[in-house]
This record gives C-alpha cells, structure tokens and sequence, in this order.
C-alpha cells in the first residue's frame, strides 16, 4: 500500500512548488515541467506535486509503507518550513494499494459505454461468443468503446496498412479493419489459432475477412521480418505486456510520419502507477510509459480508458 495524498490548503501553491523543487533540487532528483507541476524523487521514494486554485496537490509514491511514511516525512515537513506567512496542514490520505485503483470507477465506466458510436450485432455477437467460449478470458477483448475509438482512429489517419498484436478473438481487428480505406490491410499478429478462430466468422459476415492477414507466430519475428521502411500507418498492441518494449520500438521504427501507435492496458489494474508491484510485466510497461513520454520520435497522450490507452503520433 505504497501510494498517498494529500491536498494542503494555500493561497500560494505554484510559489511552495517552485520553492520545493529548488531547495530539494540540491539533495534529491527533481523536475519542474512547463505547465508547472514538480516531481521530488529521493531515495526511499517520489512526490509529485501540482498547483490548484487554492491548493497544493502532493501524490507520495514508494516500494513499501516505511519508504512512504519517509517520503511524506521529508516532503511535509520542507512544506511547512517555506510557509513563513502562513500555517500549512499536510494530512495524508490512509496509503493504498495500487491494485485496488479504479481509474474509470464503474458508474463512469457505464456511462462512457452508454454514450459512444454503439457496436452493432456482428461486434455484439462476436463479444457474446467470446464470453460463452472463454469465461473469465473474455475480459481480454477490448471492450465496445475502445473498439470505436480504434475504428475512428484508423479512420483519421487514413490508415492502408495496420499492424495489431495482439489479436485475441479477434474484435480489435474487425473495428480496425472496418476502418482501414480502401485496399487497405491488417497484419494481425498471435499466437493462438483456436481462439483466432472464434473471430474468424465475424470477419467474414462483416465483409473484412479479406482485409486480414492473421499471423500465428512469435509477433516479434513477424515484426522483425518485416521492412525496414516507415510504412506502417497504424498499430494497435495488446499482446503480452513484458514484451511491449520490443513491439513499441520494432513498430515505431516503421511507423510512418503521421502515423500512430496504441497501446492498451497501460495501467494494468493501477499497479502501473504503484512501485512496490515489481513483476516483470509491471516493470515493462511502467518503462515503456516513462520512455514514450520522453520518446522525441513521438508525440504521445495517455488516456483514462478502460484500463489505460496510450496514443503515440510519429512526428
């Protein structure tokens, strides 16, 4: 339960953060970005920091509860020494596990579901087969509005070559192919046929079963395998997450400017966004958001859907 939060009441927030991350820049690794939030990182931990109107916003991260408590300690308390004009109140939200986060809670959840481009029945079926033939597995399948943002995002890139690895059952790669223009192909890349094959009559009734090239192979050799040019205008990764490094670095080599790359469960669960989950997945994709978002190829958002999207653009 290494993360907590706290929201100090002040009529000066950005000046405390600027001060804080100076007086601390001296003993400890800090940073100031340009929209003026601050990071403090110590040995046994981080804060971030970010100003509000009227209040000074601290999120304290470490690898166990003594770490965290150490953290706390040192930010609260270099806090309070700069208000000389004012009496601060840091008080700390009980820690929690990252495990237990919901970035989308589930009212908001439900209603993200009910105000989106509904699927139609063929995308209706096809999650109903999922979840009759692969009970607790089917919550792999990206869920209906992610399916729609892939579609539109296909769309507006004017996408004629897709890369997708991670395949599933196949739902991803029905809405990305719906969305590809005119000629247009998807490599889809797994390593599953049986479960491939749940998909594969969906994509016949759509009329896209033709725009599919499914691969059954390692996705990294089928990547590697391929041209070395940008070409790629699209790619979707929700594979096997302690290989999403080598996926985003063979695919963005070979995106094309203008072209993106999305990448799916970002979060895994919030135990992203908590440093005592050390797993090999955690750990990889934990990396890979931290290089994206200084990866000076691309343009990158990251985005509070499901269980966290990223969209990287190739300047």
């Amino acid at each position: 339960m290494p993360l907590a939060t706290a929201r100090v009441s002040t009529d000066r927030p950005a000046r405390y953060l600027k001060q804080l991350v100076s007086h601390m820049s001296h003993k400890a690794t800090t940073a100031l970005s340009a929209d003026g939030r601050g990071t403090i990182t110590v040995r046994s931990g981080s804060c971030a920091l970010t100003p509000h109107p009227g209040t000074l916003e601290l999120t304290a991260t470490a690898v166990d509860a003594e770490s965290l408590a150490q953290v706390q300690d040192v930010i609260a308390r270099h806090l309070v020494r700069f208000a000389t004009q004012e009496e601060l109140v840091v008080e700390w939200s009980a820690p929690i596990d990252g495990g237990e986060l919901e970035p989308t809670a589930p009212v908001v959840g439900e209603y993200l579901l009910s105000h989106h481009t509904p699927a139609d029945e063929i995308l209706g079926e096809l999650a109903a087969a999922t979840r009759e033939a692969l009970g607790d597995a089917a919550h792999m399948q990206v869920s209906a509005d992610e399916g729609t943002l892939l579609t539109m995002l296909t769309r507006l890139t004017g996408a004629r070559f897709a890369v997708e690895v991670g395949v599933f059952t196949g739902y991803s790669t029905l809405c990305i192919a719906r969305g590809l223009a005119d000629g247009g192909r998807v490599l889809a890349c797994d390593v599953s046929e049986e479960w491939a094959a749940i998909g594969r009559p969906y994509w016949e009734r759509a009329g896209v079963a033709d725009r599919i090239d499914l691969h059954i192979a390692p996705a990294l050799e089928t990547l590697r395998a391929l041209d070395s040019e940008p070409f790629i205008d699209i790619a979707f990764i929700d594979a096997d997450k302690e290989s999403y490094p080598a996926y985003y670095e063979e695919i963005v080599r070979r995106l094309r400017p203008g072209g993106l790359v999305v990448l799916d469960n970002v979060f895994l669960g919030g135990r992203v966004l908590d440093p005592a989950y050390q797993e090999a997945r955690h750990v990889a994709v934990r990396g890979l958001n931290d290089l994206i978002a200084a990866d000076e190829r691309v343009d990158a958002v990251m985005l509070p859907v499901r269980d966290g999207v990223t969209i990287a653009r190739r300047r």
